[in-house]
């Protein structure tokens, strides 16, 4: 099946981390049309030259999650090139590794204002184009660490348990609006954000060794998931989460 997302209107935040252009590229192959925005700019650039070659039409956009100023301008360019919007995919995020003692106020107030904050701000902004659309998916990207605890990560864990349960209560509010939210929680995969540390501990990295299926994840994988939350496929799915951990959680 191709063309699973012809005539749809997409933005994606984190667009050129490893998940997000993983998403952006599948998108585009499936024929949405996109508005890719992350603080790289240089790198959203080469993204946009990586998916123009699709036939997609693309712009970019510096977008800080983080300010409500920032998504205002993002969404008001937004309305002007297409005066709706059909998907809103939420993957900008950042992590920091203490636990509760050893994370400052400062890593503290930066995770949740991005990874947090950040997925309310984008909502709330996003939300009249949304509605426009009449048949909207918003996909808001979690974790596992959203799910179980691991003794660690204080921030980010906080950050992303927020983020499910902030999805599931906009998935009731606009059941009935024509707009769907939905949580995505990936397991250990092989992004820049941890690529340091698979590279250091490879299939011993502890998280790995507890994910049944003894291996990390591609960004790819977790494309397939967005993929099947922004079409219409999942029509009748809103306020779950889809887990994508290789059974990481399972046990």
């Amino acid at each position: 099946m191709t063309g699973r997302l012809t005539g749809k209107i997409a933005l994606i935040t984190g667009a050129t981390g490893g998940i997000g252009s993983a998403t952006a590229e599948l998108f585009a192959r499936e024929g949405a049309d996109l508005i890719v925005t992350d603080l790289a700019e240089d790198a959203l650039r080469e993204l946009a030259a990586r998916l123009a070659a699709t036939g997609a039409e693309v712009f970019t956009a510096r977008l800080d999650v983080s300010s409500a100023e920032s998504w205002h301008e993002v969404i008001e360019r937004t309305r002007q090139r297409f005066g709706r919007l059909d998907v809103l995919v939420n993957v900008a995020g950042i992590v920091d590794w203490p636990g509760v003692e050893g994370t400052t106020q400062e890593s503290w107030d930066r995770v949740i204002a991005v990874n947090q904050t950040g997925t309310w701000l984008g909502m709330k902004a996003a939300m009249p184009l949304l509605r426009a659309s009449g048949r909207a998916s918003i996909i808001n990207t979690s974790s596992v660490l959203g799910l179980v605890g691991s003794g660690a990560a204080a921030a980010y864990q906080a950050s992303k348990g927020a983020v499910r349960l902030l999805s599931k209560t906009a998935a009731v509010e606009y059941a009935t609006q024509g707009i769907r939210v939905n949580s995505v929680h990936p397991g250990v995969i092989a992004t820049p954000m941890i690529q340091d540390i698979l590279d250091e501990e490879g299939d011993q990295q502890p998280d790995i060794v507890r994910t049944p299926m003894r291996r990390a994840g591609h960004p790819g994988e977790i494309a397939a998931a967005m993929l099947f939350l922004a079409g219409d496929e999942s029509s009748f799915v809103t306020g779950t989460e889809l887990v994508v951990d290789g059974g990481l959680t399972a046990h």
